[in-house]
């Protein structure tokens, strides 16, 4: 209803009163209200229009939506890849911790799902909200867009994708507020991609021009320390990271740095400086993550003073890291930093105890696994030890990253001490053989008497043990009847009690097996076991087969271990010899692989005590001789020296003790030379003075390193010259008396998978090869003979062109030499050839090949020359 009213303006006017307001006239308004609203919005999503409501509107969806969810995605993906870095603290860190491998992936696959999304976030983004008008962006937050496109490219590692990214930042959008944070993406991702020196233009101009806020100017210097860092600049890097270090809001990021620092300085032997860093990390404590933290203290650790700080001050400041409860996943680092303390302080058992705890407490730290190993290893090797010593070498390969140089130097020396090993336990076994051949009857039996009384002793102590350990096992299973559950409990281990189930106690099982046979006997294990017939006859009764815990009745009884020594005066001069050069081996070991001077230097003067074979007494004070002098032990130099040039003045030896300027390699004497003689020899085929040379000059080297290198070639030539089984002979010879030299090691492998093969004797079929060969024999010609022949040969094979052949000359034995045409291709062929060339080639000449011939293949010839089986082969044809 209207009410119509006077205004005191004297205009008429009329109002709705809101008690009288109808209802559809509200419906109406609401309709009006909608439809107002919907051309606005309609108006704001064109994207054509360069309005203030457009740009706005584009602008507030871009950032409260599209980009907010993509930023939440790359900062997801980058907590991930932060989970799963591991810093080694042992290397220089890198100042950003992202791990660049190098996979390759296809165009539109991604190694993360939150980096794919924020890419697409940002592709969308541009795609929906992109205001391109006149050639000019308007929508302000599309710059957004494309650094978050670029960072999620980047952190992907698709590092070209990612700069295009950032360079279109630069090219559009100059006038943008994240144009500086866009040129430190830009060269971040140019030092990714290796243009150290275009980041390093681009850095140092930006920084320069530009006044950057502190996370930007943060994040230049620390990228421009990298840089550096890059191309082996450590004091300008450390310019960069101090301001770094002091820009930064994160405080990951302080410490961080802070902490590389400190490695810096270390690398160029500032420790004073290197503390102070390290310092600066350990004032943040809880505001960065532990490991900074402690591995900031174990830095300072190893940068102690012994010389002149207060070592008790040390240790307890050690003493108080190892105890701290929130260091424990830790200490395993904090053991070893306490292992390396004992160890310069010469504490050297405790040390020891401490790497074996670090250990123990291993979190995963292969470089600290194999430190610790190797460290071991190392005291092993110094105590002789040298059994355990390969067992932690090998413990630090498996530590290691294959073929690293580390890891090349640990395999040599491992490789080394197993001749160590072999020889070592050589020497032993054998001096004690012939210690006990030494002892008179009473001697060896007193020795075994006392021996076998021990062993009774300890059998009988492990017997009593057993049957109170089984009695104990009895008594708790009595007692545990009453339900099942409590059963089950008690065979796993009674609460409280240490005990464990009866198979879990190898003494127990040992003397319940033991028991078992007193009763049973030895009885296979099928149905009927118990039957009498089933009783072994190997073992009737108790006393047969085991006693007790200890084991066979035999090793009692002190007569069993007399029989074991040699009585034959052959046998115990094998024994001597072969502990002889052990002797010697470990003598030169020693001196030449481990510079162990005074161990080498014992071995060689022991040898000449036990009045060895003369093969070994010149090499040997030779070696003692180098020995003395390295030792500075003048007086016995000069006395061995004298010794050597006076009663063995046709050596070489006494040739170079009189000529000490003398260059051996050069020497036409030197065990090089005289190997590269007989090579020449054998590359000419001339074999028997080959085998002869070195025959000549094999026991004057003998304890040289190169003999073995000499006896390989001799092996080779011997095999040409009279076969297989006389190759066989030699390489076994090198394999049993040369087994941990690197000759000895492929004669081995040859035995074992190369004889196999060469040993087959038959001949294959024509037909089942394509390379066949005409050969002519010779039998006690002369060279000069067989030379005119060849040349002859050879024109007469030039003048054919459709095949591919060539001529040889090869030995077959001492009588016999093959001059051999290669490069037919059948059987047919071959003999066809051999005919062409006996009727001549050309028919106005006489034929000037007119010697008897054989085709043969090519498989099959190796054969003849591998068995030396030629007339089996002739017969064949």
């Amino acid at each position: 209803m209207f009410n119509f009213t006077v205004k005191h303006n004297n205009s008429i006017g009329f109002e709705l009163s809101t008690n009288q307001r109808s209802p559809f006239f509200l419906k109406k308004t609401t309709h009006i209200v909608l439809i107002l609203l919907s051309v606005i919005l309609i108006q704001g999503c064109s994207r054509k229009k360069d309005t203030f409501i457009n740009r706005n509107f584009h602008a507030l969806g871009t950032r409260d939506n599209i980009l907010f969810n993509g930023y939440n995605a790359l900062e997801r993906g980058r907590d991930a890849l932060a989970d799963s870095y591991k810093d080694n603290f042992w290397e220089l860190l890198p100042i950003e911790r992202l791990e660049v491998n190098e996979d390759v992936f296809l165009p539109g696959q991604s190694k993360n799902q939150d980096f794919e999304k924020a890419e697409e976030k940002a592709i969308k983004a541009v795609q929906t909200h992109g205001m391109m008008i006149d050639g000019k962006e308007r929508n302000p937050q599309i710059d957004e867009a494309y650094l978050l496109l670029g960072k999620a490219r980047y952190f992907d590692q698709r590092f070209i994708p990612s700069l295009e990214a950032f360079n279109y930042i630069l090219y559009k959008y100059p006038a943008s507020d994240k144009i500086n944070h866009s040129k430190i993406w830009r060269e971040k991702t140019n030092m990714r991609l290796e243009n150290n020196e275009v980041a390093k233009e681009n850095l140092i101009r930006l920084l320069e021009q530009e006044k950057l806020d502190d996370q930007d100017l943060a994040d230049a210097n620390a990228t421009l320390a990298q840089v550096y860092l890059n191309i082996k600049e450590i004091d300008s890097a450390l310019v960069h990271l101090k301001i770094a270090a002091a820009s930064t809001r994160k405080k990951n990021e302080k410490g961080r740095f802070n902490f590389i620092k400190g490695q810096l300085y270390n690398m160029l032997n500032h420790k004073d400086s290197a503390n102070m860093a390290f310092d600066e990390v350990i004032e943040l404590h809880r505001k960065i993550p532990r490991p900074y933290y402690i591995n900031a203290h174990l830095a300072k650790a190893r940068n102690f003073d012994y010389d002149n700080g207060n070592i008790i001050e040390f240790q307890e400041y050690l003493t108080e890291l190892e105890e701290n409860r929130e260091n424990r996943p830790f200490l395993d680092k904090i053991y070893h930093e306490i292992g390396q303390f004992h160890a310069k302080i010469e504490a050297d058992s405790v040390a020891e105890r401490y790497y074996n705890k670090s250990l123990r407490a291993s979190r995963g730290d292969k470089f600290l696994n194999a430190r610790n190993y190797s460290i071991l290893g190392d005291m092993y090797f110094d105590r002789t030890l040298y059994k355990t010593a390969g067992a932690y070498y090998d413990s630090t390969l498996t530590s290691m990253m294959v073929n690293t140089r580390p890891y090349r130097a640990i395999k040599k020396k491992r490789e080394n001490l197993e001749d160590v090993i072999y020889y070592e336990d050589i020497a032993k076994v054998n001096d004690s053989i012939i210690t006990l051949v030494n002892y008179s009857e009473d001697e060896q039996l007193a020795y075994f008497t006392e021996l076998t009384n021990k062993l009774k002793e300890e059998a009988a102590l492990r017997e009593e043990q057993a049957k109170k350990d089984a009695k104990e096992i009895a008594r708790l299973n009595q007692n545990t009847t009453d339900n099942a559950a409590t059963r089950r409990a008690d065979v796993g281990g009674i609460k409280g009690s240490g005990q464990t189930f009866y198979f879990y106690n190898p003494t127990i099982v040992a003397f319940g097996k033991n028991e078992f046979i007193k009763i049973w006997g030895d009885r296979k294990l099928q149905d009927n076991w118990r039957l009498s017939d089933q009783r072994s006859a190997l073992a009737t009764t108790a006393t047969d087969s085991v006693t007790a815990i200890g084991g066979d009745v035999k090793q009692f009884d002190p007569q069993f271990y007399i029989s074991q020594i040699p009585t034959e005066p052959r046998v115990i001069d094998s024994i001597i010899k072969e502990r002889n050069f052990a002797y010697y081996q470990l003598g030169i070991i020693y001196k030449e692989k481990f510079s162990e001077y005074r161990l080498a230097q014992s071995k060689l003067e022991n040898l000449l005590t036990f009045n060895p074979e003369e093969r070994l007494i010149l090499p040997s004070k030779y070696n003692l001789y180098r020995l003395y002098e390295l030792l500075n032990e003048t007086g016995k130099a000069q006395a061995i020296k004298q010794d050597i040039i006076t009663n063995y003045s046709e050596s070489r030896y006494a040739e170079i003790l009189l000529n000490p300027e003398l260059e051996l390699q050069r020497d036409e004497n030197s065990p090089e030379a005289i190997y590269n003689r007989a090579f020449e020899l054998f590359d000419d085929q001339k074999y028997t003075e080959a085998i002869a040379l070195i025959e000549e000059k094999a026991l004057i080297f003998e304890g040289d390193p190169i003999l073995p290198k000499f006896e390989i070639l001799k092996a080779s030539a011997k095999g040409r010259l009279y076969g297989l089984e006389s190759y066989k002979e030699a390489i076994n010879f090198i394999a049993l008396n040369y087994p941990n030299t690197e000759e000895g090691k492929k004669a081995q492998d040859i035995l074992a998978n190369a004889m196999p093969v060469l040993e087959k004797s038959e001949f294959i079929d024509d037909s089942e090869t394509s390379k066949f060969n005409v050969i002519y024999q010779f039998e006690d010609e002369n060279e000069e003979e067989i030379k005119n022949f060849i040349t002859t040969l050879e024109e007469e094979v030039e003048k054919i062109r459709y095949f591919d052949l060539s001529v040889s000359k090869d030995v077959y034995n001492e009588n016999v030499t093959f001059v051999v045409v290669h490069g037919l291709k059948s059987i047919e062929g071959a003999s066809g050839f051999a005919e062409l060339l006996a009727e001549n080639l050309d028919k106005n000449e006489k034929p000037k090949i007119t010697k008897a011939y054989f085709a043969v293949s090519s498989p099959n010839y190796a054969i003849i020359q591998r068995h030396k089986n030629l007339n089996a082969y002739l017969k064949l044809q």
